[in-house]
C-alpha cells in the first residue's frame, strides 16, 4: 500500500485555511476560532460504529476540553443531510462540516489510500490535528483509532 495521497502537516506550520458548511447550512471558517485552539478532526462517514465513537467521545469530553481551552470541529465528506441526522441522533454539540470534494481533507492531509476489509481504497485517512489561537498547527495525528482516541489526544496535548 502507498503513502497517503496529501503530505501530512507539521507543527509550527500555519494550518490551512478553509470554509465548509455545517449541518445546518452556516458557513463555518477556521478563520472563526482565531484566538481560541481548536481540535480540527476529519472522520470518515457519520453513523459509522468508529465515526460514532469518535463523535460521541468528543462530545463526552466537550466540557473539559473546552474548559481547557480547546474547541472542536469534525469534518467528514458526507452531505449535510447525513450531518444533520447524525448529529441530531448523537446529540452532538459541536459543529460538524461537510467537505464533500475533500478539498480540505487533501489540504490537511488527511485524504490517501487505506485498507478496508482488505481492499485498498481512497478516502479519508481518519486524522485529527489541533491548531492554536494564531492558527498554527501544535499537533497532527493520522491513522488515529476511534476507541479511546480523545483520551490519547488529551494525554498528548497534557491535559
Amino acid at each position: 500500500m502507498s503513502q497517503t495521497l496529501t503530505t501530512k502537516l507539521q507543527p509550527g506550520t500555519p494550518a490551512p485555511d478553509f470554509t465548509l458548511r455545517d449541518a445546518q447550512a452556516r458557513e463555518i471558517s477556521l478563520a472563526d476560532y482565531r484566538g481560541k485552539n481548536v481540535i480540527v478532526y476529519f472522520y470518515p462517514k457519520a453513523a459509522t460504529p468508529g465515526c460514532t465513537t469518535e463523535a460521541c467521545d468528543f462530545r463526552d469530553s466537550l466540557g473539559a476540553l473546552q474548559g481547557q481551552g480547546y474547541e472542536v470541529v469534525g469534518i467528514s465528506p458526507d452531505a449535510q443531510e447525513a450531518l444533520a441526522g447524525f448529529s441530531g441522533d448523537f446529540s452532538l454539540t459541536f459543529p460538524l462540516l461537510s467537505d464533500q470534494d475533500h478539498a480540505v481533507a487533501l489540504a490537511y492531509g488527511a485524504w490517501g489510500e487505506k485498507l478496508v476489509n482488505g481492499e485498498i481504497v481512497e478516502g479519508i485517512v481518519r486524522s485529527t490535528v489541533v491548531v492554536d489561537t494564531e492558527g498554527k498547527v501544535v499537533l497532527a495525528q493520522y491513522q488515529v483509532k476511534a476507541d479511546g482516541h480523545v483520551a490519547r489526544l488529551k494525554e498528548a496535548l497534557g491535559l
